[in-house]
């Protein structure tokens, strides 16, 4: 049990680095690369990757009631949210469209408490409270001083569809294996996305070489193997908790963002930074359970000793 804590712990710690390191790749790439055409390069090399590896083991095909659940997560989480998303870090910095696509992990916690029946736990609700907080406070040092309207909006529907296919990836997850969800889901999006084809080649003709390799790094990394170790954790606890884990996505993306952009935060980010590292903190921590003692009976000394048949 607690080398599965650990596995699925490690594999949120991969999810949430790749999925930071995203943000600003796609604010570097979309300065040659559409949004559309990002979106579709993006998720062909993440369905050829991981088709790979699924074929080259049994597979277990899915039930027809899990369609429903594979069609929303597949067309919101990876069509309408990576949309949305690389067209919002055409009007946002990358740390600030990080920042605004968290209230993702919020909208998590309700929608897996009504509708997963997952309740809303005090530390769960704290933490989130907590680490909110932390988003907000680096909301308001952003690099720029200001949001486009456009960029903002976008990153709230981005928020909701990543919501949404979450709560819907959750009930495939006991059923299905994490990779197999993954590639369908990827699968999906990809076809979603299929009438950009012709900007994506158009676009790529056009793209230095070094960034046609972040798009394939973008497919590779942030999408197969960060979403194939996401779906792993989320089998292994609560889409609640999973969801408040990626609150470290922002502060991780702020200084990626500076190293690698030169997009710097005023200080008061930091200080937000540290609030969504504490927010974690407090939703996942998980009491010890104290190992139950023998009881020991205490009888009065005025009571009478069992008499002897």
């Amino acid at each position: 049990m607690k080398k599965q804590g650990a596995l699925a712990a490690g594999a949120a710690a991969v999810t949430v680095v790749l999925w930071a390191s995203a943000f600003v790749a796609i604010r570097h790439v979309g300065q040659e690369i559409s949004a559309g055409a990002l979106s579709l390069g993006r998720l062909l090399v993440g369905s050829v990757l991981l088709g790979i590896f699924v074929f080259a083991r049994p597979r277990r095909w899915p039930a027809r009631g899990d369609w429903k659940f594979l069609l929303a997560c597949g067309l919101l989480w990876f069509g309408v949210y990576n949309l949305a998303l690389n067209e919002a870090e055409h009007h946002l910095d990358a740390g600030t469209t990080a920042m605004l696509v968290n209230i993702g992990p919020l909208l998590i916690a309700l929608l897996a408490g009504v509708l997963l029946h997952e309740g809303f736990p005090r530390q769960l609700v704290m933490g989130s409270i907590v680490a909110f907080g932390g988003v907000v406070l680096i909301g308001l040092s952003s690099s720029s001083g200001s949001a486009e309207t456009w960029g903002v909006v976008l990153c709230l529907v981005a928020a909701a569809a990543y919501a949404i296919g979450v709560v819907s990836q959750k009930p495939l997850l006991a059923r299905l294996p994490a990779l197999e969800v993954t590639w369908l889901s990827c699968v999906i999006g990809a076809i979603a996305c299929l009438p950009f084809a012709p900007t994506l080649v158009r676009e790529t003709a056009d793209a230095r070489p070094s960034t046609i390799w972040w798009v394939v790094f973008l497919g590779a990394f942030p999408t197969a193997i960060a979403f194939t170790t996401w779906a792993y954790a989320l089998a292994r606890t609560t889409a609640g908790r999973m969801g408040a884990t990626t609150y470290l996505v922002p502060p991780i993306t702020i200084f990626l963002g500076w190293l690698l952009l030169g997009e710097s935060p005023a200080p008061l980010a930091y200080g937000g930074g540290a609030l969504c590292l504490v927010g974690v903190a407090i939703s996942r921590y998980r009491r010890r359970a104290v190992a139950a003692m023998p009881a020991v009976s205490v009888e009065s000394p005025d009571s009478n000793p069992p008499s002897k048949s």
